[in-house]
């Protein structure tokens, strides 16, 4: 390949006809050639003539060629990496690798990560087995400051493309050393100790065995220390990032360390720039968040769990210190959703604090309440009404209730106050309030005091966006807290159609942003919810209203920019969302009821078959949810409706890129089988040959392939006998995910909660097809000849101390129907005497 550097200079050209050209010729490199394209690439950002931009995007695309997001497709072109003779491999990596020393700090940077990604590709294969060597050399300085600082920044990238298991412990040793070399306080240079810094946070996850050893845990937690004290802030910060990951990774060796650490986070989050202490106090948010952790595994029986109570034992200091960091407030942090500050931080941290502890936190934290609240510095106001809402979760509604029963009529005051800021703060803490204290058995609103209560939120719902959307979201938990109290519920209904009507409104401001559309819509969402009898003629009035909203959504998209694009399938899903809810509270009604809904179908799937057409997977989501509720409210009159939509069906099941989109359209065949029972038949060859496309797919997420199990079950359920002729593929199937189960063993909780999902997939299936096939016993003849496996796996995942409740139903269940459906099952169930006691546990 010639010189690669015109193409990258016209790459980045401002005519588009000059750049598109340039990125179409480096497409086709790639794939034409893509050890030229790579070799052509590792020349440039070696090339001390080329110019600086163009070298550093040669780095950039070189390491997108060995990456992607999508992790089948990452390891697909690593594998074409590999593929590579080894000579030419070879070659590429010591052009790349002589750059680790350039001169110029990002080219040396982009080296460190295409280093990093070919190693991703290399080390799993135990291939470059002198890498990690090789750049502990170069990390000692051997060869020059820049090449040492770029060799920690490679190591540093390496742990974060590698597996634990990828490293042999030699190895491990020789990174730690290399990076906790480079951040000692000895160190010179502030960006070699910068990039060991960074590097550790990465490498800590190798570090477990290291740190097991007291001499090797004491040296690295010195060093860490050390460098919260560096000169550099960047340092400082790296420092206290590292301090965060050791106590999510390493709690059980904090108990020698913490009195150090809490000093230094004190004297950061008091003295220190913003950026320092806010990592000083996510050091406690994080022990914090342990501690809760392991508290709720001994509370759940769990014997083997250590837990020091830190944060306990440090109450009486680390509480002032949090309230200290309340008023440091910065004026605008309000209008910004993603501001973070230290007051905010302290905040968070106090709130976890509240959870952990509980009900010894709410005495010392009444006294900077009553001592802040009432000032004439808005700032101190605020910071006494966030404290306030912060400890509501956690403590014992009795310990909080006189106390929130005392404070609520102020706070409605304070909905009125002069400082946007404790107006929204209060808001914020009027819905905890009601969300964690507001009971039957602590009725801080009742009957008489709700019109009153409800009347100023409803004002305060014409405040500032962003108050009002902190005010839409309390009255929803306001709502929540007493739909279920009967001496409430004849006052909320006669209220009803006025939140509704205020929300509606609210939503419509010409200043509502998507945030606080989406907090009104969620809240009518709740509020429709939580909806009796009396009130459902006004929930079914809002569905023209809804689709004419809906509607408005479509008009002139054709000539709208991507970001309109983007808001108004924004839009589109929120409507759709509220859609959903309506039809599922009142296709759950009475007869009436779902007569009244009825009318309004054709509208409604003519207006969800129009949102389909845009083809935005967030509203595809939405609107896949309302139909199916549609289908169930609706019954087999569904069916009319079937032709149109099943090209959607389709459309969401061969969606393997935008796996939720898939996961929904798998629930919704679910619904549209328990609406149309046999009449779903006709569309059963597409269904099921896209579900076996799904389950053969390495694309697709693997958390919806146990649904699919499940619908296999669905559909023989709706179809009965008709569904025989794909048992032998789907049989097929549930073989293959058997095999996976039962080799399946692991101490991880994730992978347990995907095995269990798994195995109800797979009971679910054969529960279906055995009441499928129920009414016509000569099609069981296939699935006969399955019984002594299905039989086999029941009693596997009955000896599983993991299995979960919903799976051992499922194993109930396919007993049963083995049991009524299979003739002269018995000596096979007397060869599996198990069942005797599962069953008998079952029932205890």
């Amino acid at each position: 390949m010639t010189s690669i550097t015109p193409l990258l200079l016209n790459s980045l050209s401002h005519d588009a006809g000059v750049r598109v050209e340039a990125e179409a010729t480096l497409a086709r490199a790639r794939v034409e050639n893509r050890c030229e394209y790579l070799r052509a690439l590792a020349c440039e950002v070696a090339s001390s003539t080329s110019p600086k931009h163009a070298r550093q995007l040669a780095g950039v695309m070189f390491k997108n060629a060995l990456d992607a997001k999508d992790e089948n497709k990452k390891r697909e072109v690593q594998q074409q990496w590999l593929a590579i003779a080894n000579e030419q491999r070879m070659s590429i990596k010591a052009t790349i690798w002589q750059t680790l020393g350039d001169e110029a700090s990002e080219i040396r940077h982009v080296a460190a990560q295409v280093v990093a990604k070919i190693a991703g590709a290399e080390i799993p294969h135990k291939q470059w087995p002198d890498l990690i060597a090789n750049l502990q050399t170069g990390a000692s300085g051997a060869s020059g400051v820049a090449a040492k600082q770029a060799a920690l920044e490679a190591l540093g990238y390496i742990c974060e493309e590698i597996e634990a298991d990828d490293l042999d412990q030699t190895d491990v040793n020789g990174v730690l050393t290399a990076v906790v070399s480079g951040m000692g306080k000895n160190e010179t240079d502030v960006s070699v100790r910068l990039a060991a810094t960074q590097a550790l946070n990465n490498a800590l996850y190798f570090a477990h065995e290291n740190f097991t050893r007291q001499n090797e845990r004491d040296f690295i937690m010195q060093c860490v220390c050390e460098a919260t004290t560096c000169e550099d802030v960047r340092v400082r910060v790296a420092a206290f990032e590292v301090l965060v990951s050791i106590a999510e990774n390493y709690y059980e060796y904090m108990s020698a360390y913490i009195e150090a650490v809490y000093q230094l986070t004190v004297n950061a989050a008091k003295q220190d720039k913003q950026e320092v202490g806010l990592q000083a106090i996510e050091f406690w948010s994080t022990i914090c968040e342990e501690e809760i952790g392991r508290q709720e595994a001994i509370e759940c029986g769990e014997t083997d769990v250590q837990m020091f109570g830190f944060i306990s034992k440090a109450l009486t200091a680390l509480v002032p210190m949090l309230l200290e960091q309340l008023t440091k407030q910065e004026d605008d942090q309000d209008e910004d959703e993603n501001a973070w500050n230290m007051a905010m931080a302290g905040g968070t941290c106090l709130g976890f604090v509240s959870q952990l502890v509980r009900d010894p936190v709410v005495d010392q934290v009444m006294m900077f309440i009553q001592q802040n609240i009432q000032s004439g510095e808005w700032r101190q106001r605020e910071a006494a009404t966030f404290a306030f809402g912060a400890i509501l979760e956690g403590p014992d509604p009795a310990k909080l209730a006189n106390v929130a029963n005392e404070a609520l009529p102020h706070l409605i005051m304070s909905l009125k106050d002069q400082s946007a800021h404790v107006r929204d703060t209060t808001a914020w803490t009027i819905g905890r309030v009601f969300e964690f204290v507001q009971s039957q058995g602590f009725p801080l609103v009742d009957a008489q005091k709700f019109p009153q209560v409800l009347q100023a939120m409803l004002e305060s719902v014409k405040d500032v966006p962003h108050v009002a959307g902190k005010v839409v979201w309390s009255i929803q938990h306001l709502v929540s807290s007493v739909a279920e109290d009967a001496d409430i519920r004849e006052t909320l209904a006669q209220h009803f159609q006025g939140i509704i009507q205020a929300l509606l409104m609210t939503s419509e401001r010409p200043d509502a942003e998507v945030g606080l559309k989406m907090e009104c819509y969620e809240a009518m969402n709740e509020i429709i919810r939580s909806a009796t009898q009396e009130n459902y003629s006004t929930i079914g009035h809002l569905i023209p209203h809804v689709l004419q909203k809906l509607a408005a959504t479509f008009e002139g998209q054709e000539h709208m920019g991507a970001e309109l694009l983007e808001k108004q399938a924004d839009a589109q899903a929120l409507l759709c969302g509220t859609l959903q809810v309506i039809i599922q509270v009142l296709g759950g009604a009475n007869e009436a009821t779902k007569a009244a809904l009825s009318q309004y179908a054709d509208s409604l799937m003519q207006a969800f078959l129009t949102v389909f057409a845009c083809r935005s997977a967030t509203v595809h989501e939405e609107a896949m949810l309302a139909v199916g509720a549609l289908a169930y409210a609706v019954g087999s009159g569904f069916v009319k409706y079937m032709d149109a939509f099943f090209p959607f069906v389709k459309l969401g099941l061969e969606n393997h890129e935008e796996h939720q989109v898939c996961s929904v359209t798998v629930g919704v065949v679910g619904d549209i089988c328990r609406a149309l029972d046999e009449k779903v038949v006709p569309y059963c060859d597409g269904i099921v040959y896209a579900l076996l496309r799904d389950l053969e797919s390495e694309k697709l997420h693997r958390n919806v392939k146990p649904p699919i199990l499940s619908c296999f079950g669905d559909l023989a359920l709706a179809t009965g006998p008709a569904f025989e002729k794909y048992v032998p593929y789907v049989l097929s199937m549930l073989q293959s995910a058997t095999q996976l189960t039962i080799g399946a063993k692991s101490d991880d909780d994730e992978m347990n909660e995907y095995n269990n999902q798994l195995r109800n997939g797979i009971f679910e299936a054969y529960a279906g097809i055995l009441q499928g096939f129920k009414s016509d016993p000569s099609k069981l003849t296939m699935i006969r000849e399955h019984t002594p496996s299905v039989l086999a796996l029941v009693e596997t995942v009955a000896a599983d101390p993991s299995r979960d409740e919903v799976v051992t139903r499922s194993m109930v269940g396919v007993l049963g129907d083995m049991a009524d459906t299979i003739d002269q099952i018995g000596p096979l169930f007397a060869q599996r005497p198990f069942y005797k006691d599962f069953l008998k546990e079952c029932q205890q």
